[in-house]
This record gives C-alpha cells, structure tokens and sequence, in this order.
C-alpha cells in the first residue's frame, strides 16, 4: 500500500469534517422544521448556457482566433528563414551564415513570446470575463435560495454529485433568472 502523504490525510480530513457539518446541520434543520429542501446548480452548464455566457465564449473566440492570426504568421516567417537558409547554406559565407542563424534564433524567441503572452491575455481575459459572471450567477442562487426556502444548494462540480433526483437540480431555474436579471439590468 502507498504511504498518505500529509497532504492527502489533511483533505480526506476535510471532506470527512465537510460531510460532518452538513449532516449535522441537515439532522437539526429537519428537527427544526418538517422538511429539508435541498438543491444544486451545475455552474459550467449555468455559464455556458446563460446569455452572459454565451456572449462571453464568442468574446473569447474571436480573441483566440485572432492571436492564431498573428501567431500563424509569425510561425510561417520563421519557417521560411529556415528554408531559404537550407537552400542557400552552402553558398553562404560563414559569417552571413551565422548572422542567419542568429536571426532564425531571435525570430523563434519572438514567436514563443507571442505564444506564452497570447495564452496569458485570453487566460486573463476568460478569468476576467467568466469571474465576473460566476460572481452575479452565484448571487442568483443565494436569491432563489432564501426565496424558494432552500436549506442547501450544492454545486455539483464536474460529476461530484453521483446520483439525485432530477427536481433537485435548479441549474435552468438559475439560467432564467441570471438572463431576467440581466435583461432588466441593460433596461
């Protein structure tokens, strides 16, 4: 058997403290009231489906499509540097040789550049974008919560939540609202 590492122990701890709490809560929630109502919400469907959303992805991907524009080309300029130096690499003299080397060499540092700095812009602006929504969206939820009387909603993040009841899951009844919201905010 694998040893636990301390990291390990300290999130099955966690969970295991988690789990606790939530039961116990549940255990005097249902004392103090007849019944428990309990929900979730799928937060990556609620943002890829929401208007907000939508807009947003489209955002993204016109962004991406551009930087593979620019990325592409610069690709291709350093490709055809390298091809004419194969064609005239014999004929060159040692010094113009290098100095086309060296050239390929800064040409392809600049190409890497643009690559890390493109990734980190549309990481940053997805972040930017998307925190933003999670933000309003995560609002929402609290409102329907407190409205609809819910005593918990979970997030069932990628697949955490095995088996429920389909009524359990308000991620549409969060799509509507978050779109409502956002319809009466533009007005």
């Amino acid at each position: 058997m694998g040893k636990i590492t301390e990291k390990k122990r300290h999130s099955v701890l966690w969970v295991g403290f988690v789990v606790f709490l939530v039961t116990l809560g549940l255990v005097k929630a249902s004392s103090a009231t007849d019944g428990v109502k309990i929900g979730y919400v799928d937060l990556r469907v609620a943002l890829n489906e929401s208007e907000s959303g939508k807009k947003a992805k489209t955002e993204l991907e016109t962004l991406i499509k551009t930087k593979q524009a620019a990325i592409e080309e610069k690709g291709k300029n350093v490709e055809k540097l390298k091809a004419e130096l194969e064609k005239q690499g014999s004929v060159l003299s040692a010094e113009a040789k290098k100095a086309k080397e060296e050239e390929i060499e800064r040409l392809l540092r600049d190409y890497q550049r643009m690559v890390q700095d493109a990734q980190a812009e549309i990481k940053k602006k997805e972040d930017q974008i998307t925190g933003g929504i999670i933000k309003e969206i995560r609002e929402v939820i609290d409102k329907i919560g407190q409205e609809d009387g819910y005593s918990l909603i979970l997030e069932n993040v990628e697949g955490i939540i095995l088996y429920s009841r389909k009524d359990l899951d308000v991620t549409d009844k969060v799509i509507k609202r978050y779109n409502e919201t956002r319809t009466k905010d533009k007005k």
